[in-house]
């Protein structure tokens, strides 16, 4: 077996993996909404670390306009992720 992640020994791998394949669907589906959740408020918070004065909204649409794209950015929300930033 090819290791997936080349920093992880593969005899740990192999636990890992065998304790997904243990896991049920549901389980799996919560596992990725968190690490979702998780990644969602990381971005959250670096956007409000750089950007002290904005509010709710503003922070919202720089978070969204970091992984939607430009174009739709500009058509749904009227904003413009290259005029304003990220």
């Amino acid at each position: 077996m090819k290791t997936q992640s080349p920093d992880t020994h593969p005899d740990i791998e192999k636990i890992q993996i065998e304790g997904y394949r243990r896991m049920s669907a549901a389980e799996k589906l919560r596992i990725v909404g968190d690490l979702n959740r998780f990644a969602v408020n990381l971005i959250l918070a670096e956007v409000r670390r750089r950007h002290p004065d904005a509010d709710e909204e503003e922070v919202r649409l720089r978070a969204a306009s970091r992984w939607l794209p430009a174009e739709l950015m500009r058509k749904a929300f009227g904003w413009n992720p290259d005029e304003k930033g990220y």
